[in-house]
């Protein structure tokens, strides 16, 4: 893919993996995970070894039975999200083949207008203005700008981009965990002037302990996205007055199973959530879109990934950009699979 940049590093191609679990009922679940070293901590070879462990410990059992199976990968190791995030998607998969429904509405869900947002990388001021002022000629309406690594700069960013711009975008950041207690004050204090929605994670999670005094003063809401994994992660953040949004990723959750969780947790607290993500081409991206329609409290949107400079597709069938709005067709289960021409050339490996 084409060079991505955030406060933690900067990316230059996916480091994905794609998983076919195969039943004795003549069909299989598809899953795959996008490693994101820098944040979550495993890599593309870590997710491979242990999906080798992961397959050997389904041999022989029911893959309807969702969270047993999970369970399992959960008893064997912890962590590991990025890889179990692969594996439970292709159990939602099997679950929605079986009963011939698309995952979305075996989820329960609805279809609905999702848009998303449009990324801008790290670079200069004033090639992120001229970056924006693409996105807005191409339709884009939401803008998601990468932040954190230099606080004064980081100001003259957002300042540029508004300018270039004008009024009507909506503007969030993220600064992944790039600043400091200090340097968050500066910044979300220098950009909230230019009408900024949110700021994602503005400190390394180390410093959770001070959000509550950060929420306390920023001029700018803040969404907890490194800071919150799990539904208990969810619960402590949210009681402790640590964030007013919260950001859901499968590879932190470990899959949709624990993702509902999160879901759950914050909307009984009334705070509202994102569907976000590394960078899964459209296979992830469709088990995403169908998980978006069946969660109601999920209410924005981080689902560019796949126009963030991937030079190739994988997937066949799964979801569509409309512009910037998501669609995907009524098939059963997930609706997308790897495209077995571009599978030639990937490594690949059977359990059975």
């Amino acid at each position: 893919m084409e060079p991505f940049s955030i406060a933690t590093g900067t990316m230059n191609h996916a480091q994905n993996v794609f998983v076919r679990v195969h039943t004795d009922a003549g069909f299989y679940g598809v899953g795959e995970c996008s490693a994101f070293p820098m944040i979550v901590g495993e890599t593309q070879d870590t997710c491979l070894v242990m999906a080798r462990e992961f397959a050997r410990l389904w041999l022989g059992n029911n893959a309807l039975e969702i969270e047993a199976r999970m369970q399992q990968l959960h008893s064997f190791t912890a962590g590991n999200t990025t890889i179990k995030s692969a594996f439970d998607m292709a159990l939602f998969d099997i679950a929605a083949k079986q009963a011939c429904l698309p995952l979305y509405r075996f989820l329960g869900g609805l279809v609905r207008d999702i848009e998303t947002d449009i990324t801008i990388g790290i670079n200069t001021p004033e090639a992120m203005a001229e970056k924006a002022a693409h996105f807005k000629a191409t339709g884009a309406t939401i803008l998601k700008v990468k932040l954190g690594k230099d606080a004064v700069s980081d100001v003259e960013r957002i300042k540029q981009i508004r300018q270039s711009v004008g009024d009507t975008m909506r503007i969030r950041v993220d600064a992944n965990q790039g600043w400091s207690f200090d340097d968050a004050m500066f910044a979300l204090s220098g950009i909230a002037p230019y009408d900024v929605e949110f700021c994602e994670q503005p400190m390394r999670t180390w410093y959770d302990d001070r959000l509550p005094e950060l929420m306390a003063l920023s001029p700018v809401k803040i969404m907890a996205d490194e800071s919150v994994y799990n539904h208990h992660d969810a619960r402590r953040q949210i009681e402790s007055v640590s964030c007013h949004y919260i950001n859901i990723k499968f590879s932190k959750s470990g899959g949709m199973l624990e993702a509902r969780k999160i879901h759950d947790t914050a909307a009984e607290r009334n705070i509202p959530c994102m569907m976000g993500g590394m960078l899964e081409s459209r296979i992830g991206l469709s088990a995403k879109l169908h998980f978006a329609y069946a969660s109601p409290n999920i209410r924005f949107y981080d689902m560019d990934t796949c126009m963030l400079g991937h030079l190739a597709d994988p997937c066949v069938g799964g979801v569509k950009y409309k512009g910037y709005f998501l669609q995907i067709d009524d098939t059963p289960g997930i609706g997308a699979d790897a495209d077995e021409r571009f599978l030639l050339n990937c490594e690949r490996f059977t359990v059975e």
